[in-house]
């Protein structure tokens, strides 16, 4: 029975790292902060694991938790750092400048501006750039679906004034 536990969890995990990546990625800047992340991550997924509610989709549920494990780690870095008076990068990783063509310039900076954004709107964009629906995001977030569609409205009216000013310095 444990067997059959863990090998769900690992074919879970497996299934869907790329969500972890993507989360770990969005909220980390070091390699080695992304790695203590995802394993944050999944420690508190296998916490959970036996709580599942299967009336959500799995991935929802997966979101869900590293969407909170990273805000709650993002927040307690923050509080250290600002404590030191150190001053951080933005959250996204941005390639060498020299590497960028035209597009992974536009997306390097849609990132930097998107990094400035608070943890929940920031949330938010990354779940809206994966293409998940209104409802499923919902359902990630905790807030209703009309509540995230009046947010994402606002957070592109925000998005384009500071990349329109960006732009133009």
């Amino acid at each position: 029975m444990v067997k059959d536990k863990t090998y769900e969890f690992l074919s879970l995990i497996e299934s869907n790292k790329g969500l972890l990546y993507k989360v770990a990625n969005s909220y980390c800047n070091d390699i080695e902060d992304r790695k203590d992340l995802v394993q944050e991550i999944i420690i508190q997924l296998w916490k959970s694991f036996e709580g599942y509610n299967p009336n959500f989709r799995q991935s929802t549920w997966m979101y869900r938790i590293a969407l909170n494990v990273a805000i709650s780690l993002y927040r307690k870095e923050n509080s250290r750092k600002r404590i030191s008076n150190s001053m951080t990068e933005g959250i996204f990783q941005i390639a060498d400048s020299n590497l960028f063509d035209e597009r992974e310039a536009g997306l390097g900076l849609l990132q930097e501006v998107i990094a400035q954004l608070g943890d929940l709107d920031k949330a938010l964009m990354l779940l809206y750039l994966e293409e998940k629906s209104y409802k499923e995001i919902a359902e990630i977030i905790g807030i209703t679906e009309t509540n995230v569609a009046t947010k994402i409205s606002r957070i592109k009216i925000v998005l384009k004034q500071k990349l329109a000013s960006t732009i133009n310095q």
